[in-house]
């Protein structure tokens, strides 16, 4: 039988997960020891709820602020580039990419859940839940965007420029028309308007980086043809849509 097991976390956020939903398969990651200090990375999303309801601007920037700061207090830089890019492979449901990365950077994971790392030196890394999904309550903004400074028109353009994106949720290639002055998140809303994704569920990622939404595409250094991969949450996505049917159902 499937047992539920919550979890308090540093911040103080609770989080559930069902043994009973768990996959683990058996010939990824690094092979099981004795001592069972590493296990394959659990194929499902963690499902939580934040004390104090956080806006999508708000847990980007609290995001943010903990990448930013963490290589600064402990542990080596490299790997925790490579729990970002796993993290957020595993939140776009690109769990085989999340593995490898791990597997490629020799990082351990003991429960299964990349908030316990571990480097080959035995070297602890914790990743809050935060960071590894959205809150059941996230504060869905009315106007889609996070201030009107981050998003608004540059006064310069630039000049136009073409991107070629691949969209994870379809693996189609678009060609998108942007300006060299525009922002990543600009150029998300205009993918979002082209394409139908939610600016909000992209995560975009250049030659094994993740781009914030607050650099300029000049500054991205994207060569001409080369192509930006957009890893789409469509576990995030999913839920804002059953959230919104729900909603309309009981009107």
């Amino acid at each position: 039988m499937g047992a539920c097991v919550c979890r308090m976390n540093p911040d103080n956020e609770t989080m559930s997960v069902s043994s009973a939903s768990i996959s683990r398969p058996a010939s990824a990651g690094i092979a099981l020891g004795a001592a069972r200090k590493n296990c394959p990375l659990c194929h499902e999303t963690i499902r939580w709820r934040s004390d104090v309801p956080l806006t999508e601007g708000q847990l980007r920037s609290k995001r943010d602020e903990f990448w930013d700061t963490a290589p600064a207090f402990d542990g080596r830089k490299e790997i925790w580039d490579a729990l970002r890019a796993a993290t957020s492979a595993a939140e776009g449901l690109d769990f085989q990419m999340a593995q490898a990365i791990l597997d490629g950077a020799n990082v351990s994971v003991p429960n299964g859940y990349l908030t316990e790392c571990y480097d080959e030196l035995g070297t602890q890394y914790k990743v809050p839940i935060y960071c590894l999904s959205y809150p059941i309550n996230i504060v869905k903004e009315e106007n889609g965007r996070d201030s009107p400074a981050e998003y608004s028109e540059p006064v310069d353009g630039g000049t136009e420029i073409f991107l070629k994106l691949r969209i994870s949720s379809n693996m189609n290639d678009v060609k998108l028309p942007v300006y060299s002055k525009d922002t990543v998140g600009q150029c998300k809303k205009k993918l979002q308007a082209a394409e139908g994704v939610d600016a909000c569920c992209q995560r975009w990622f250049y030659s094994g980086k993740l781009l914030g939404d607050k650099v300029p595409i000049d500054e991205c250094s994207i060569h001409q043809g080369y192509v930006v991969q957009v890893i789409v949450n469509t576990e995030h996505y999913n839920h804002d849509n059953s959230t919104s049917t729900a909603h309309t159902l009981s009107s």
